[in-house]
């Protein structure tokens, strides 16, 4: 009997391990839990590609937008903790959501395994040509002498968009009128299409527009100015402490092989060395951030505790 036992614990302990060895033996599903074109799917499809070539097996996206990322994210946290579905998950989906929806059907932190941080960007206020100012000044003024005339865009409910903006309407004394889309590609074309007049989005859609001068860039949101747009104003500059950061990476259901995750975590590191993914990050105005599993769940955790807060304080829902 106790031959048995012990028998039963080996193979126990021995056969994840065999598994983790072997993984993949079929392909890999990431969710990104928004639309085709933003941030998040530029970035997922980007690793994906060197992946599949490194790992023998491809690695598919499969976009799952809504609320924000809750849709995706549900459904990731729902799946088999065996490496074959992960989400590319970002600041408002792994961060800001846990602070302004009272109910989810899952734990931000605890239902998820970080595995690994591709990238991080400033967030960025932009302007349609239609509202003519060039400086924050001038659109602090122009806002104030136009209340609720001015419409901002966002990726949806509880992107970090939409928190950025909030926070930002808070600390400036301004009102504008939030129109939340499906994911930040729509949000951009409804600014394009003038719909909507400003935004507080993720800079990687946004660098090619800023740069050819079909929108003005107000300000990025990180305490300092960002090296791609050297003449672009940091938002503490005009408000002392404001930073929101936004963030790319991969998480897997919580449970997932540790070997499965540091393997992943390595590929992951690996790709954000190759020349290729270096330029495409750097026209995307993305600063790669290699890491670790552990590094990258601090920063999590930090970023959760951080927009409850936040959320709290600026009484900032979504439900």
């Amino acid at each position: 009997m106790k031959i048995s036992i012990l028998a039963a614990l080996v193979c126990a302990l021995v056969s994840p391990l065999a598994g983790a060895q072997n993984y993949p033996s079929k392909p890999i599903r990431w969710i990104v839990p928004s639309t085709p074109g933003d941030g998040g799917d530029a970035m997922g499809r980007m690793i994906a590609d060197r992946l599949s070539r490194e790992i023998g097996q491809t690695v598919l996206i499969d976009n799952k937008p809504g609320a924000g990322g809750v849709l995706g994210s549900e459904f990731t946290a729902k799946s088999a903790p065996d490496g074959y579905t992960m989400i590319v998950g970002n600041a408002g989906s792994h961060g800001v959501n846990a602070g302004i929806y009272a109910k989810l059907n899952y734990d931000v932190v605890k239902d998820f395994t970080p595995v690994a941080l591709i990238c991080t960007t400033p967030n960025v206020l932009v302007v349609n040509p239609s509202v003519k100012v060039k400086t924050m000044a001038e659109f602090l003024a122009y806002a104030k002498a136009n209340p609720g005339k001015l419409n901002y865009a966002s990726g949806g409910v509880g992107s970090s968009a939409h928190m950025s903006a909030e926070l930002f309407k808070s600390m400036a004394g301004i009102d504008m009128a939030h129109i939340p889309y499906k994911g930040a590609a729509p949000a951009v074309n409804a600014l394009m299409a003038d719909e909507s007049q400003v935004m507080v989005g993720n800079l990687p859609p946004w660098s090619a527009l800023i740069k050819s001068g079909k929108v003005q860039a107000l300000a990025v949101t990180t305490p300092k100015r960002h090296h791609s747009l050297p003449d672009v104003p940091a938002m503490a500059e005009t408000f002392p402490g404001f930073d929101t950061q936004a963030w790319f990476g991969i998480l897997a259901p919580a449970g997932t092989p540790k070997a499965v995750v540091t393997r992943i975590n390595a590929l992951v590191n690996q790709a954000l060395e190759h020349p290729d993914v270096k330029a495409r990050l750097a026209t995307l105005s993305c600063d790669p951030a290699p890491s670790t599993p552990e590094a990258f769940a601090t920063r999590v955790t930090a970023d959760v505790a951080r927009w409850k807060k936040i959320a709290s304080e600026r009484n900032i829902r979504a439900d």
